[in-house]
């Protein structure tokens, strides 16, 4: 690169600091612009910032996040505009002509037309704040499952070598297309507040295609009949072990229910072609879409587990006997109720469908959906 373009990478960059300081106005705080800036320093990818930022950031301000409210309109337009000002490479980082004709600067008024990779940013902002609203009713549910099914016909990283590059990190958990518990009467033997869920992938070769997946699961055990209002009580953790080998699959479609398609694998209804077809080729996304007609297959990265799974659970009760077993037992029996079963039995993760910076969408044999947010804290 010449010196003239890192000088406008660098300029790029401190205008994105700029930008930053405007609209967030905690980063004013000296102790929450130095874990701004060693966010980017240690080499985080920049667009995942907000999810740096929501978990670092005081919800609690006087400022009433009103930046974050910001930077979520348009789609989550602010945020690509602040990422793509802050890309670790000068080369990868915004030009001033394209930060002018951005979305989040020109507003809806301005009819402008979005790039591809825009519109995917779109779609993954607006899931992710569509389930941070935690109203799981029917609409919203079948809303949330199409546009995951969006993210995944829009995936750009279906090669198996862009999944070993981008797959290796921590992703948190944040919903499930599968069975939800929601509301309930029933009385459970032990009552357990879910925590954190997040999926953990390393890998296990640089060479072969090797990979290791852990799910770590936090719960707090709370004590009495009651759900108390002080949320306290013996902290416990689960963790799942399990070697995975990646490799390249398709997701067949299959034209009918009754009908049977011949290939590496599939997954029945949830992938039925006449249901799904009318959804995705409609509305405002049809544009969108890279064909015209509903294709009969998609590539996907296909998850192969192995035979070796370890599983640990540490409960810190501090009593020794038979009922701290027991209250163990009943515990994990619980956690395992409201957790997809995905995340116990690792073996049930089939394929990967979608992954890029931010999210990760991984398939179930069942046919249900897992998206993830990576995670950057504790890593």
């Amino acid at each position: 690169m010449d010196r003239r373009r890192m000088m406008i990478g660098f300029d790029m960059r401190c205008l994105g600091f700029m930008m930053a300081k405007m609209v967030l106005r905690e980063l004013m705080d000296p102790l929450i612009f130095s874990k701004f800036k060693t966010f980017l320093v240690k080499g985080h990818d920049p667009s995942c910032l907000r999810e740096f930022m929501l978990q670092t950031l005081n919800r609690s301000s006087s400022s009433g996040n009103v930046g974050l409210q910001m930077l979520d309109r348009n789609w989550g337009a602010g945020w690509n505009l602040l990422s793509s000002l802050l890309a670790t490479k000068p080369s990868k980082r915004m030009s001033c002509l394209d930060a002018l004709r951005h979305p989040f600067l020109c507003g809806p008024r301005w009819r402008i037309t979005p790039s591809m990779d825009i519109i995917r940013w779109g779609l993954g902002s607006t899931a992710v704040r569509i389930i941070e609203e935690y109203i799981y009713s029917r609409p919203q549910r079948n809303r949330i499952s199409y546009f995951i099914e969006l993210m995944e016909m829009l995936n750009p990283n279906s090669k198996p070598k862009n999944w070993f590059e981008l797959l290796p990190g921590k992703w948190r958990l944040i919903y499930c297309t599968g069975r939800h518990v929601g509301l309930t009467l029933r009385q459970p033997p032990a009552r357990v507040l879910i925590g954190n869920v997040s999926l953990t992938v390393s890998k296990l070769s640089k060479q072969s295609r090797d990979l290791s997946f852990t799910s770590s699961v936090d719960f707090t055990v709370m004590t009495g009949q009651d759900w108390p209002h002080d949320k306290t009580g013996v902290d416990g953790q689960l963790q799942v072990n399990s070697p995975f080998k990646l490799m390249s699959g398709k997701r067949l479609y299959l034209k009918g229910e009754k009908n049977t398609t011949s290939g590496r694998f599939s997954f029945g209804e949830s992938t039925d072609m006449d249901s799904l077809a009318p959804k995705l080729l409609a509305g405002r996304w049809r544009k969108a879409m890279p064909f015209k007609e509903f294709p009969s297959s998609l590539r996907v990265a296909k998850l192969a587990s192995g035979e070796n799974v370890d599983i640990t659970m540490t409960f810190d009760d501090g009593e020794k006997g038979r009922g701290n077993v027991v209250q163990a037992r009943d515990a994990l029996r619980e956690v395992r109720i409201q957790l997809p079963p995905e995340m116990f039995d690792l073996s049930r993760i089939v394929c990967g469908t979608f992954v890029d910076a931010r999210h990760l969408v991984l398939r179930g044999v069942n046919g249900s959906a897992l998206l993830f947010a990576r995670s950057c804290l504790d890593q």
